[in-house]
């Protein structure tokens, strides 16, 4: 458990969340707009799928983390999923983007079957992948670099998704109302994600073992968690930082589309075909660069700080400058892309401190009942990200249709200035209630500090009492 990380093994662990990743970023961005305007249906009856289909795969979860944590193998408890379930994850997500030749009724139910496909399997594989952090290292700062890794290389995936989205859709099928299109890109990323798991479970080994030996009993394991006081408190952050990140990513493309309007392209090419940049690509690929940077400046500065002080001040400074994007008019594209920069910058100094926050907790648990549970306490970690993710998602939806939206027509002064509100006041919201809930986290860098050597002292005690017993 005290081997050192090695730089192969940190890229191969990122890997995998750049996986995710690119169909994560693809839904937050493009599948409300692509429901909505490609597939035909009316955007409160996408917010209410989403809330339904995602309440249940958030429920799913923790199913999975129970699974995860029972799992025994020769690769480990975690890693065997990243083998078992890249093709599904793949093939899944481009049945999500088919657009059937389906009457309304049979989309709706073509879509919540699909969706809720997607959402489980993505549960299979992105709960014992965010799971493998607990057991890699004990070491608080090799948790704290493999989080940023991972935030690198997820930012770096969202990065290369949003880049060539429309791009490829517009090369295949001419327009981004294209199903042709649609379809054909999110191929050729299914085809991308799969190498990329494949790759993190080669590279990446599972070090920590439970002080116990028995079995954990699941009665026991879930009391532990609900006695979690670090959990509980990351639970609500995580969701307001998840609800402030989903408005704004499900709202992003309207606001380009229907309330700044530019016409005005990018154009580049890439291995001897020309593509073309709409501004709204150009503002959600800043956003993830940006959040690049953000994940890089994270683990210095927590380091430094703390990361309970870290996680607030982004958050907060996250917040303010959410109103002031308010104030903006669809003319300011400068400023427009420039906040749009300094909040993603914010925004990416989060997630490599929540996950990383997630792992403490799972010590928290075992240093205070003597027990572990990695995959509980990250599947119902992963559930909390995915109840932010619901709410925020679904309330895109419902608020669109709250504001008089409709698709591929122009929209109402209320209808824009309902976008303006979901890419400004509405997520400034979601973050202050994610700082309120950071205040209230206990565990200091000091706290941590004597919690990890108590563990590695019964640990090393463990394996000395085994060594022994076994000569």
């Amino acid at each position: 458990m005290h081997d050192k990380i090695s730089l192969k093994e940190k890229i191969g662990y990122g890997l995998g969340d750049a996986a995710s990743s690119m169909f994560w970023k693809i839904f937050s961005m493009y599948l409300l707009f692509f429901y909505t305007d490609v597939f035909g249906l009316a955007p409160a009856v996408v917010g209410t799928m989403f809330l339904i289909t995602r309440i249940w795969d958030s429920c799913f979860d923790p199913i999975v983390g129970i699974m995860a944590d029972r799992t025994k193998s020769k690769w480990g408890k975690f890693r065997p999923y990243l083998l078992w379930v890249a093709i599904p994850f793949a093939v899944i997500g481009v049945l999500t983007f088919y657009t059937p030749d389906f009457d309304e009724k049979g989309k709706i139910i073509y879509a919540y079957v699909t969706y809720s496909l997607m959402m489980m399997i993505y549960s299979l594989i992105n709960v014992p992948y965010a799971s493998l952090l607990g057991v890699m290292s004990s070491d608080r700062k090799e948790r704290n670099t493999l989080s940023s890794y991972r935030m690198v290389f997820a930012f770096g995936g969202s990065l290369l998704a949003l880049w060539l989205i429309e791009p490829l859709v517009n090369y295949f099928g001419g327009n981004l109302n294209s199903k042709t299109g649609w379809l054909a890109t999110i191929a050729i990323f299914g085809l991308i994600t799969t190498v990329f798991f494949w790759a993190c479970f080669a590279f990446t080994k599972e070090r920590i073992r439970p002080i116990e030996n028995e079995q954990n009993n699941l009665k026991e394991d879930l009391k532990d968690l609900l006695q979690n006081k670090p959990w509980w408190i990351l639970l609500g952050a995580g969701i307001g930082a998840l609800v402030f990140n989903s408005i704004r990513d499900g709202a992003a493309v309207y606001y380009f589309k229907y309330y700044v309007s530019s016409s005005v392209n990018f154009d580049f090419s890439l291995f001897g075909t020309d593509f073309h940049m709409t501004p709204t690509s150009i503002y959600l690929v800043l956003g993830q660069a940006a959040n690049i940077i953000g994940v890089i400046a994270a683990t210095p500065i927590a380091n430094k700080i703390g990361k309970k002080k870290t996680f607030f001040g982004a958050m907060a400074l996250a917040a303010i400058l959410s109103l002031i994007f308010y104030l903006f008019g669809k003319e300011d594209i400068v400023l427009i892309m420039s906040f749009q920069v300094l909040i993603s910058i914010c925004a990416g100094c989060i997630f490599p401190l929540i996950w990383s926050m997630y792992a403490d907790s799972a010590d928290y648990s075992e240093w205070k009942q003597g027990r572990r549970a990695t995959g509980l306490v990250f599947s119902a970690s992963s559930m909390s990200q995915k109840f932010g993710w619901t709410i925020g998602g679904a309330g895109a939806g419902w608020l669109l249709g709250y504001y008089g939206f409709q698709a591929n027509v122009e929209q109402t002064a209320t209808a824009q200035n309902g976008i303006q509100l979901m890419l400004s006041i509405l997520p400034a919201i979601a973050a202050a209630i994610s700082v309120a809930f950071i205040l209230f986290y206990p565990l200091s860098e000091e706290k941590l500090q004597i919690i990890e050597q108590d563990l590695n002292e019964k640990r090393d005690q463990k394996s000395l009492k085994t060594d022994t017993e076994i000569n």
